[in-house]
């Protein structure tokens, strides 16, 4: 029997919220669960630009040190995430709209781009759902 997906809602662009939210998603396709990572707003912003390698940290000391740390990436994260075969990329049609983004421009960062009815229909019953 198939595992119930892992639904990851990227709201917030800041690079620790996006780390958080892939490293979720990294962590779930580890254990053979499959994810469902539906960008939003400034996430969707982050994702559509590519400033993946970018962090935007309050604190200096941190984002300096965080490659010596061993930290991945959003890039590097996001990038286990698809190879794993077990992730669905998701783009708000609403918030593109909102923020100026054109299919064009995000269609080839995400898998579908989709609306809230949508959105409601495929994860109702989810249990792991996290909002970031």
């Amino acid at each position: 029997m198939a595992s119930a997906p892992v639904c990851v809602f990227f709201h917030r662009g800041e690079y620790d919220a996006v780390h958080q939210g892939l490293a979720i998603a990294a962590a779930s396709v580890s254990m053979g669960r499959p994810v469902e990572l539906y960008f939003f707003w400034w996430a969707l912003e982050r994702l559509v630009r590519g400033n993946l390698d970018e962090p935007d940290l309050a604190r200096d000391d941190v984002s300096a040190t965080m490659e010596l740390r061993g930290v991945p990436t959003l890039r590097q994260l996001l990038d286990v995430v698809r190879d794993s075969g077990l992730a669905t990329t998701f783009a708000c049609t609403g918030s593109m709209a909102a923020i100026g983004l054109t299919p064009p421009e995000v269609e080839p960062k995400v898998d579908t781009l989709i609306g809230w009815t949508a959105i409601l229909a495929r994860t109702a019953g989810v249990v792991d759902r996290f909002q970031l």
